[in-house]
């Protein structure tokens, strides 16, 4: 497997999280936001998206994973770390690297809706709706990529390539291929 193309360069994603943050703020003007970062892909990305949030702003992690260390939804949700903090009346963000299956979000909302936040809004840097298997969209969605396997800015192959300042398409050779 290596690095191919290169889909969004660092310049581009730069822009548009600060976007993204523009449109957070706009929506939350006087910050007393919980941010919940869904870990490992989203590390880079909310890194850059937090620090251009005004106001009260708190930062959880989640790590959840419908992957494992395929390149394929598995379509199950295995949470694997939760919050540490009670969400019930809190304004919720969720920042998630990428919009694929559906799975993991569509499972995830509904799981968080239940304890009870004052709102809840997903914020993700890249969408891939050729690839939904089920209907969800983000409230905030940084770029719509075509149906490719990348890597880079926190997304990994096999926990590889995450240190990427760019997005890039990843070239599999034919036994690394999925069924």
């Amino acid at each position: 497997m290596r690095v191919g193309e290169i889909l969004l360069t660092q310049e581009q994603i730069n822009r548009r999280v600060t976007e993204l943050a523009e449109a957070v703020n706009r929506d939350y003007p006087g910050g007393d936001l919980i941010v919940i970062g869904i870990l490992k892909g989203c590390f880079v990305f909310i890194s850059d998206l937090v620090r251009q949030l005004s106001g009260d702003v708190q930062i959880y992690f989640m790590q959840v994973s419908s992957y494992g260390n395929g390149t394929v939804s598995s379509g199950t949700l295995k949470i694997q770390k939760d919050i540490e903090v009670d969400i019930a009346g809190k304004n919720v963000l969720l920042a998630e690297d990428i919009v694929d299956s559906g799975h993991t979000l569509s499972q995830l909302v509904p799981l968080l809706k239940k304890r009870n936040p004052k709102s809840i809004r997903v914020c993700a840097l890249l969408s891939k709706p050729s690839r939904r298997q089920v209907a969800f969209e983000a409230d905030y969605t940084g770029f719509e990529i075509p149906d490719k396997f990348i890597v880079g800015y926190g997304l990994d192959c096999g926990e590889r390539f995450r240190q990427l300042p760019y997005i890039a398409e990843v070239e599999l050779g034919p036994s690394e291929e999925e069924n």
